[in-house]
């Protein structure tokens, strides 16, 4: 991969093309910039364009080309004479360099310059890791010295942060020489900080949000937070910048937002709320990618982000893959590129119970099959057959190596999905009155398909506390992992009869939400025994190679 790909437009030029004026910008060179915040308070009259959903069935280890679907779409509109952005999350090199590699596209459906925006972009992550590390410093000093409101440090609940994979920061000793704890790490896009860079809609809403961040409590229970311990200004200076949407390019040159980082698995899993609402005042539409499958991005982003703010999408893509098939009808890891269409037929139970989320959440279906050298037609034939037996538009995709002519079936469908109207159903599952427990069992029974909800001991007595404490009309983002609809990422399929166990539980009082800890879900990855870490590198001529 080129350190800067070959026949990019100037920023500006792309800027220019949703009327964006070079004054609106901050320069990182010639391909990327930063847009200033005053560029969406000029547009707020202007009419909304319409949201288009990315999001998935259940993926496999490899993922399912979601980000590549996404860009294509955009490309594709774009090249339908469609004003349109896409916006997507910033990569976080925990994946960069561990399993699932870079995040910006492959084949022909890039985000430019890519090897430069998979790795320290604009440096919104290090801006966060900073502010978040700032805190969890100024917190310990603050227990040092023995300052009020005193924290409890027999149980922390902030902790530092680091982009990378590191399995050895999930258990370790802070402050040693003073008043020693055990402690852990987590990855930055896993930081509350993160989340509220992601969600904040302004300078006055970031700072507000930073100050409310609980980082313990007393022993009488009181929260004790980032305001209290004087750190919320000093936080904000670090995050001014970064909370400025990132500009870039699609590989055929057409405008891309790129801000803000939380893990879909983790967090919520989106593009920031800032980045969507400048985008649908620049654009008639408005492609946004939510992490995973349609019961952890999709879920999140009308439960969640709605909630604060974010707009809802008319129109949800389900991208889908013959190999993500294969393996929910049972089919090995190691064996998914063999011919098997009855373990497709067996896997469209995944796709239909993703309708079914989807449908529930307010949204039009449509299904993108992405298209692989190795499927065969009798396979994909199976899929498009379910599709139009079903009555859910679905088109093939081919724009890994045909870029945006390759997606041009599915721009023509979501176009017509997007002039039919919003659905007659669906929307958020719960109100802010519900209980939080009420909450966790709603999304567990109506999305995961699970009988219900267990708690630990602990997550019922923080649950308690949290509503005690008026956290109760927050909304839920349960951790959990992305490879199934159970809290056990080896069980595929469309399981029945199981519960999703929560070990604990959380207030994310800044950004807004309970986070709910399902099965064994880390904060804090580990690299797998083949990371990509080792092939990447840097040739002398400047070019860095093997980011994908």
């Amino acid at each position: 991969m080129a350190a800067i790909a070959t026949g990019l437009r100037p920023i500006t030029a792309v800027a220019a093309e949703v009327g964006l004026d070079p004054s609106e910008l901050e320069l990182f060179g010639h391909f990327k910039a930063k847009v200033r915040l005053d560029a969406l308070a000029l547009r707020r009259s202007r009419p909304d364009g319409h949201v288009v959903l990315v999001t998935a069935i259940t993926p496999t280890p490899a993922g399912e080309g979601k980000t590549v679907t996404a860009i294509a779409l955009a490309q594709a509109l774009r090249a339908s004479s469609a004003p349109t952005v896409v916006c997507l999350r910033e990569p976080s090199m925990g994946p960069v360099f561990g399993l699932k590699g870079g995040a910006t596209g492959g084949g022909r459906c890039t985000v430019e310059p890519a090897a430069e925006i998979n790795l320290h972009f604009t440096g919104d992550f290090h801006a966060v890791t900073a502010a978040n590390n700032l805190l969890a410093a100024v917190l310990d000093d603050h227990i040092f010295r023995g300052r009020e409101p005193q924290p409890d440090i027999r149980r922390p609940t902030f902790h530092r942060v680091l982009d990378t994979n590191d399995r050895a920061l999930r258990h370790v000793i802070v402050g040693l020489g003073s008043a020693p704890r055990e402690d852990q790490f987590d990855i930055t896009a896993a930081s509350e900080v993160m989340a509220v860079l992601g969600l904040a809609c302004d300078y006055a809403d970031l700072r507000a949000r930073l100050g409310r961040i609980v980082v313990g409590q007393t022993r009488d229970g009181t929260p004790v937070t980032a305001e209290d311990l004087h750190a919320a200004g000093a936080m904000a200076a670090l995050l001014r910048d970064a909370l400025q949407p990132n500009l870039a390019q699609t590989q055929d040159g057409g405008p891309a937002l790129i801000h803000a980082g939380p893990f879909a698995n983790i967090a919520h899993g989106t593009s920031s709320l800032v980045s969507l609402l400048l985008a649908r005042k620049l654009a008639h539409y408005v492609v946004v990618e939510a992490g995973f499958g349609a019961d952890l991005g999709a879920e999140k982003f009308v439960n969640l982000v709605e909630a604060h703010g974010g707009p809802h999408p008319r129109v949800a893509v389900i991208v889908v893959t013959v190999r993500a098939f294969k393996y929910h009808g049972g089919v090995p890891l190691t064996r998914l590129g063999e011919p098997a269409p009855a373990a497709v037929t067996t896997g469209l139970a995944q796709l239909r119970h993703h309708v079914q989320i989807v449908r529930r959440l307010g949204m039009r279906p449509v299904i993108c099959i992405n298209a692989f050298d190795t499927d065969r037609p009798d396979e994909l034939d199976v899929i498009e057959r379910a599709a139009h037996e079903w009555g859910i538009p679905a088109a093939v995709s081919t724009a890994f190596t045909a870029g945006s002519a390759g997606a041009r079936d599915l721009a023509r469908i979501v176009l017509d999905e997007c002039a039919a109207g919003p659905p007659d159903s669906g929307g958020r599952l719960y109100g802010p009155e519900a209980g939080l427990a009420e909450k966790l069992d709603v999304v567990a029974r109506e999305v995961y398909n699970a009988s219900g909800v267990t708690f630990a001991d602990a997550a019922l007595q923080h649950l308690k506390e949290f509503e005690a404490r008026g956290f109760g009309r927050f909304p839920v983002c349960i951790a959990k992992t992305q490879y199934s609809l159970t809290d056990d990422p080896h069980v595929g399929g469309v399981p029945q009869g199981f519960a999703i166990h929560i070990r604990d539980v959380e207030v994310r009082a800044g950004a807004g939400f309970v986070l709910a800890l399902a099965g064994d879900m880390m904060t804090m990855p580990a690299l797998p025994p083949r990371p990509r870490v080792w092939a990447i590198d840097l040739a002398p001529d400047g070019t860095i190679n093997g980011i994908s």
